[in-house]
């Protein structure tokens, strides 16, 4: 609380943790909050890093990681909504057709994650595939018009 009132911080990557969320306090916050580094292996043997922070401080080290692991796929599916259906891209300005958008792309999302358990791979690299195919059958048909016109 000192440190904060003098306006003193330190940034979270340069902190000494322990194995237990510390309390500390976050620039421009007036209430204390828990901070957690989670040290995980990616599936590649790389090591990843996240920080955890919240503001109920009667959280247990289990209990803020399970939370954060719940909420992570959240963020993962609305990432997945934004990237891969265009939903933000909407050029409607009419409240149907901004329903339809984004019910379509709600449907598409789905069909996304669908054929992306079914092909065994993430829903971004399945995205690559088919775009990387539609690429080649477009060159193709270009190909095929240049004949014709020959």
């Amino acid at each position: 609380m000192k440190d904060k009132k003098q306006g003193k911080f330190v940034r979270i990557d340069k902190l000494e943790w322990s194995e237990e969320p510390v309390q500390g306090w976050v620039k421009g916050q007036d209430f204390p909050v828990l901070l957690h580094r989670q040290v995980f292996t990616n599936k590649d043997d790389s090591i990843g890093i996240l920080y955890l922070i919240t503001n109920d401080l009667n959280l247990t080290k289990e209990t803020l990681e399970t939370t954060y692991k719940k909420r992570w796929k959240v963020e993962v599916f609305h990432k997945n909504i934004k990237s891969n259906t265009a939903l933000a891209k909407s050029p409607t300005k009419v409240k149907r057709t901004q329903s339809n958008h984004v019910f379509m792309s709600l449907y598409a999302a789905a069909q996304l994650e669908t054929l992306s358990i079914i092909k065994k791979m993430n829903a971004f690299a399945l995205k690559r595939q088919l775009y990387i195919k539609a690429v080649k059958v477009a060159f193709e048909e270009l190909q095929r018009f240049k004949m014709l016109g020959a």
